[in-house]
């Protein structure tokens, strides 16, 4: 008699290795031989595999810099900064991760006719005239 165990556990982990490359009925027909502990540690390594991939999957150099600049005007100043001026290329990957991650993507029009996107407590700045990959210092005023 086949437990309820190792049909489920069977088929997370071929669904899983599925999704990363493996072959699929190899990895259940496997699962399904080995004991029960063998077949959590798959599971747990498979999870642990699809946790880091979401992990980084959100991240991008251009966020990092950009939460880089945040941290040091909060140490400095107590607070976020209110703008980051960035160049057309960090743009459009924080409009692209905004529709990707399906965040809330708010774009308006600045007083001065430029474009600003929230992003976090922070407008990011549109300055197409500079370089494509230009993240400023944050600032308050204009």
């Amino acid at each position: 008699m086949v437990e309820r165990r190792d049909v489920i556990g069977g088929g997370l982990a071929a669904g899983l290795s599925a999704l990363f490359g493996g072959d699929a009925a190899e990895s259940a027909q496997t699962n399904q031989r080995n004991s029960g502990t063998d077949a959590d540690a798959a599971t747990a390594t498979a999870v642990d595999a699809l946790r880091a991939l979401f992990e980084h999957r959100h991240e991008s150099p251009e966020i990092a810099q950009i939460r880089a600049q945040q941290r040091m005007f909060l140490k400095s100043e107590q607070k976020f900064p209110n703008f980051i001026d960035v160049g057309i290329d960090v743009w459009e990957h924080l409009h692209d991760w905004h529709v990707k991650n399906r965040q809330p993507l708010t774009i308006v029009r600045m007083t001065d006719g430029a474009y600003g996107m929230a992003f976090a407590v922070t407008t990011l700045v549109l300055q197409p005239q500079q370089a494509a990959s230009y993240i400023s210092w944050g600032y308050d005023a204009r």
